[in-house]
């Protein structure tokens, strides 16, 4: 593997609108960013992703981008994102944006000249179809927030174009070469600006399957999921080629993409060397029993199952290249609340939880917040949803004959709202987050559960998240940490999650999954690294691991 200046660095996605608002509007923004890179850097993180802070009417929380050049006045201006790059640069942090390039808003001036003449060339960045009202639909695909992916192309009755997400947000047509170099001319922009690479969003979505065709559909909604139709979509490692040359390699930029689909013969060209991105992220264990049916008919994460997702994916990346490991990001539920048993929802847990993914092979990303082991929340009523898929999928309860109650407590577990609540800095009114009105309803529990309270406790997952980021970075470990292979040992104990990171020295990473004690046999002698909790018991070639307890062992 090509070493690369990124590899053993630990990466952060920032959520601006929740992360700090620095003028009391009730709004996170850039210069609330700026302000808090100081306890960035303290903890550890080096790589800074931002979720989209371009101008935006928000439908899909900026993911629905109207100039790619602008920043939003809610964020706050152009010179604030210079002066967060300088700022940042003079601390040894890099800042990597959210590239959005499947799809636009419907309010950028592309749509708006393709609706005003679908036959021109704008007409041309987008896919706009000839569709009468009483002729069906030119394919049945669902878009992911429900309903069909075509929409009558304003002002015109006969006209639809495709929208695999939002309404407002109309997919770009990539087959274009006019399209795609416009693309290029704006990454390379805040390339040169000074931004160290891209987080790729949703970018398996580029390539579709043309001529477009219906699907066997999946509900009695008659349409059929995107991800048949992706499984089937062949070719989008051209326009992924031509995007890395003409962009990201001439910069030595990082890129991590969100890659779903991608066939298992493929994954060299995503992420080898020479390959389209950097890194992509890991999302099996993200993607463990997940329905067609909807949100509602999602089972419980066991973490037997989050073991076997971890092991499958490490045994698939290696000599292929490098995964980015995730608990949680902004389109997920809270990590420790979706992968940890009742049981094991204490500190201890939330620490087994940290230490067993973020010490796997490969780029380690920590979500906002995900450093104090922030909660779900809980909602008392839809009307406190504010995610859009949240609310289709309440729907889809719903039609599926839950009553409202259950309705909502199966879309709350799941809600992307969950990650979305403003950061705990403090026990102080709305967390510390905002003077203001916050966006989003604060969760309840940042009483006790807040930045402030962890700082100033030695023990704390705040402090055990800066150990394990001390401990991949270190002289002594970073070699087997960042390279070395990941070897599973003992995987068919049901109670143990335990690997070997092979190198020199060798590491052995080891779990109690259960809130029962486990005697694990030990390979060797050993001695102990780290571990959650204090006491650490061996005798006889025995680890005696309490309920939850989380180790790294070394080899005497």
């Amino acid at each position: 593997m090509r070493r690369c200046w990124w590899h053993g660095k630990t990466a952060y996605q920032i959520y601006p609108k929740s992360f700090f608002d620095a003028n009391g509007d009730g709004i996170g923004d850039l210069q609330g960013i700026c302000s808090k890179l100081d306890y960035l850097k303290e903890l550890g993180v080096e790589l800074l992703w931002l979720s989209p802070v371009y101008c935006s009417p928000l439908a899909d929380q900026g993911y629905d981008i109207s100039d790619y050049y602008g920043i939003d006045p809610r964020f706050g201006t152009m010179e604030d994102m210079d002066r967060l790059l300088a700022e940042a640069k003079a601390r040894g942090l890099s800042i990597v944006m959210d590239l959005v390039v499947n799809h636009c808003s419907d309010e950028h001036p592309w749509f708006q000249r393709a609706c005003q003449d679908p036959d021109g060339p704008y007409g041309r960045y987008f896919y706009i179809r000839d569709c009468p009202p009483d002729q069906p639909l030119p394919c049945n695909w669902r878009s992911y927030f429900g309903g069909p992916c075509w929409d009558r192309l304003p002002g015109w009755e006969d006209k639809v174009y495709l929208h695999v997400f939002h309404r407002k947000q109309p997919d770009l047509n990539w087959e274009n070469p006019a399209l795609r170099q416009e693309i290029y001319q704006m990454i390379n922009w805040w390339l040169d600006k000074g931004v160290a690479g891209f987080r790729i969003d949703a970018i398996i979505n580029i390539k579709k399957h043309l001529p477009f065709r219906d699907f066997p559909a999946d509900r009695a909604d008659g349409l059929c999921s995107m991800d048949r139709v992706l499984e089937q979509t062949n070719g989008i490692g051209r326009f992924l080629s031509e995007l890395a040359e003409q962009t990201f390699r001439p910069h030595d930029a990082f890129t991590v993409g969100e890659v779903f689909h991608e066939k298992p013969e493929e994954l060299p060209q995503f992420i080898g060397d020479g390959g389209y991105f950097s890194t992509m992220f890991d999302f099996a264990p993200a993607l463990i029993n997940t329905s067609e049916k909807g949100w509602y008919d999602r089972r419980p994460v066991t973490l037997e199952q989050y073991k076997a997702a971890c092991f499958a994916s490490q045994a698939k990346a290696e000599g292929a290249g490098f995964l980015s490991n995730i608990i949680e990001n902004h389109d997920e539920p809270r990590g420790v609340s979706h992968f940890l048993p009742p049981k094991g929802r204490t500190e201890t847990g939330k620490k087994l939880l940290a230490g067993l993914y973020f010490l796997l092979k490969g780029l380690p990303f920590l979500y906002q917040g995900q450093e104090l082991g922030m909660e779900n929340t809980v909602f008392s009523s839809v009307n406190e949803l504010d995610d859009i898929s949240s609310l289709d999928e309440y729907q889809v309860a719903l039609q599926a004959g839950l009553t409202p109650a259950d309705a909502l407590e199966a879309v709350g577990r799941f809600s992307r709202d969950n990650a979305r609540t403003p950061f705990q800095w403090d026990s102080s009114p709305n967390a510390g987050f905002t003077t203001g009105t916050p966006w989003l309803r604060v969760n309840p529990n940042y009483t006790w559960l807040n930045l402030a309270e962890q700082q100033s406790r030695p023990d704390s997952l705040y402090h055990f998240y800066r150990q394990l980021i001390a401990l991949r970075r270190s002289s002594s470990y970073q070699e087997t940490l960042v390279y070395g292979l990941t070897e599973p040992y003992l995987p068919e104990e049901k109670q143990l999650m335990a690997y070997f990171r092979r190198g020199t020295p060798t590491l052995l990473v080891a779990g109690n999954l259960q809130s029962t004690p486990y005697a694990m046999h030990l390979p060797g002698p050993v001695r102990v690294i780290l571990s959650n909790l204090k006491t650490c018991t061996q005798e006889n070639g025995v680890f005696h691991l309490a309920p939850f307890q989380f180790v790294v062992l070394a080899s005497i």
